[in-house]
């Protein structure tokens, strides 16, 4: 199981680190914003796009390939990957109505990640631990997986915080 750290450089970066080693960066165009890109420790490039009304569906995508798609479904966010031609479909929602912790679940509904929030109110944003299971350290694409997963609670605490 491994325990991943995601910090705010400000508002519109983070860098995801494992053992203080670098994984990789989600930086935001502007605050506020879905549009976002992902750059791996290789250097690899990806985008998440905004599409649909209201921003209603992000998907992520190197070039013109779409990787992974989301979306705000009633029981929390619906995630869609097609890795390799290889579709998985996963849910992320809060473990609890009051609680600060995200759990993802695959479709036999393991929790296979927990995401723990921490506001920083001097920074005035958000740090995230990240802990993962066996099973989700044997997926493939998983640093770029977790680098979304970051992008997907952004999202989630923007909508919340702009409808409430």
């Amino acid at each position: 199981m491994g325990q991943y750290k995601a910090n705010s450089i400000d508002s519109k970066s983070f860098i995801l680190t494992i053992e203080n080693t670098k994984i990789g960066e989600l930086n935001y165009n502007e605050w506020y914003s879905f549009k976002a890109e992902i750059q791996l420790a290789d250097n690899s490039i990806y985008q998440l796009e905004p599409k649909g009304f209201w921003d209603s569906k992000i998907e992520l995508k190197k070039a013109e390939k779409t990787l992974l798609e989301f979306k705000m479904g009633w029981k929390g966010i619906v995630i869609k990957t097609n890795f390799n031609e290889n579709e998985k479909n996963y849910l992320l929602k809060l473990k609890g109505l009051l609680s600060n912790k995200f759990i993802l679940i695959d479709a036999e509904e393991n929790e296979i990640l927990a995401v723990d929030t921490d506001f920083k109110w001097n920074k005035f944003n958000f740090d995230y631990t990240i802990e993962t299971s066996t099973e989700f350290d044997t997926m493939e694409n998983k640093e770029l997986m977790l680098l979304t997963i970051l992008h997907c609670v952004n999202y989630y605490l923007t909508i919340i915080v702009t409808v409430t």
